[in-house]
């Protein structure tokens, strides 16, 4: 007997509506051109759920958008084993950076998850903070020489947060990976973001000007990763790692560590599985707070009052010493900005999921085999939750103001069984990196607004230029 409720189940349900496009080629342009502008105005036409369609006859893909907090619980969490990353997009970058935690599935998941879980603990991720001061100590001295005062905290965030991984992954080999991942993460992931939303593809081996490119590219990143790693693996399990200010809190780079994982029930990682994990580290690891420090520092640039009000909490609380994990319970006010700029800008704006067996959410039908999509950039944007919506306002983010909203009102770093496993390092490092840069300099907009599209995270589309004054002591 088919279920009846609003929330699951494999009965019919009442059909999704659709969202309008071209005759030929459906919604395909609007969503390469501006496709979080496409699901906003998808949900304000239609609702919860929104069928969206692409492509050329024969070869068109139907996306099922879900954009309410309860049936993006259903996806990721209280149904999450009916919803795989089986897309055509978590297969390019499977392809491109590995099986690593991000991309695997499966019990290739959970072995995963049970060796690296340990390297995640609270304790253990808050001995990277001396690391993440150390690298925002040389972007505070690097800004005395900006020209005319103004830097691009795009740039500046992107390279901060990529030193900061790389220091904390490889810790004394910081200066020979930074910069081969800074000139090849772009060239892979725009190639993956081509082939990842094409209709059709052709073979990777074929010798194309792109494939040829990103090729060289990946040759290039899995090199220098396979090296350190095969000298980690000589070192043995037991090689010591830089001093702790370098990198965790054994004084251990997060490498070393991942190298020594181990347990009776699932081995350890091999080299090529190590790479794999290394690879998704640096991926998720820099892109997704360099998002996240970009607009915080823009947004309170452009609101002087917030602005004063984070930087008096951190003039308060830190004096004049470095900030340390335990501060971050000590700078209320500052995390609620961090997360104001995640519902605003969050690292990850999409979402994608396929379904294994038909369903329902809020009452529609979800088939078999179906791209499903969610859109933190749509959910963190509905009205009955975040009035006024496009307002940056970190008290929205009070412990009273988030025990009043539905759980997944606000999913930056995921949730259920997938949730992101790095969620308190990225807070931690932006909360760090925010105390130091705030004590030293004011921020003022140079330009107002910052357009954006959707790649494997959000990218800024044009400069985010900020004019900063070094502030006394």
């Amino acid at each position: 007997m088919a279920l009846d409720t609003n929330t699951g189940g494999t009965g019919a349900g009442t059909e999704v509506p659709v969202l309008p496009g071209a005759p030929l080629l459906g919604s395909l342009h609007d969503l390469k051109s501006d496709s979080l502008g496409t699901y906003l105005r998808a949900q304000h036409r239609h609702g919860d759920i929104v069928r969206v369609s692409a492509g050329p006859p024969g070869m068109r893909a139907d996306l099922y958008c879900v954009f309410s907090p309860e049936g993006v619980q259903q996806v990721l969490a209280s149904q999450a084993a009916n919803f795989r990353k089986d897309n055509a997009f978590y297969q390019e970058v499977r392809e491109s950076f590995g099986n690593g935690l991000l991309t695997s599935q499966d019990e290739d998941y959970l072995r995963q998850r049970r060796l690296v879980q340990p390297l995640f603990t609270r304790r253990r991720v808050d001995g990277y903070a001396g690391a993440v001061a150390a690298e925002t100590a040389s972007v505070v001295t690097a800004w005395e020489e900006a020209l005319d005062g103004v830097v691009d905290v795009s740039d500046e965030m992107t390279h901060l947060a990529l030193r900061a991984v790389t220091r904390i992954l490889f810790g004394t080999d910081v200066e020979a990976t930074a910069d081969v991942v800074a000139r090849c993460f772009p060239v892979i992931t725009d190639y993956v973001l081509r082939r990842g939303y094409s209709p059709a593809n052709i073979p990777r081996n074929w010798p194309t000007p792109g494939n040829r490119r990103a090729a060289a590219a990946m040759d290039e990143l899995y090199g220098v990763c396979d090296r350190i790693i095969g000298q980690r693996r000589r070192a043995g399990a037991d090689a010591s790692g830089p001093d702790a200010s370098s990198g965790g809190a054994s004084g251990e780079d997060l490498l070393t560590l991942l190298a020594a994982a181990r347990s009776s029930d699932d081995g350890e990682f091999d080299a090529a599985e190590l790479r794999d994990q290394v690879l998704i580290f640096l991926l998720a690891g820099h892109e997704t707070t360099a998002t996240s420090l970009c607009f915080a520092l823009h947004l309170l640039a452009r609101h002087p009052e917030q602005q004063d009000r984070a930087r008096e909490e951190i003039t308060r609380v830190l004096g004049g010493r470095q900030p340390e994990a335990s501060d971050l319970e000590r700078l209320p006010y500052l995390s609620q900005v961090v997360k104001e700029a995640m519902r605003l800008y969050p690292a990850a704006p999409v979402i994608g999921r396929k379904s294994v067996a038909a369903t329902r959410i809020g009452g529609h039908a979800i088939p078999a085999g179906a791209d499903v999509i969610l859109a933190p950039w749509v959910t963190h944007r509905r009205p009955e939750h975040w009035p006024d919506p496009d307002r940056f306002d970190p008290d929205r983010f009070t412990p009273e103001a988030e025990a009043g909203r539905p759980r997944y009102a606000w999913f930056p770093f995921g949730g259920g069984p997938r949730a992101c496993i790095g969620q308190h390092f990225s807070m931690l490092e932006s909360v760090v990196a925010l105390a130091m840069i705030l004590r030293a300099y004011s921020f003022e907009a140079v330009d107002a607004e910052i357009p954006v599209s959707a790649g494997i995270t959000l990218r800024t589309a044009g400069p985010a230029r900020c004019r900063v004054r070094r502030l006394d002591g």
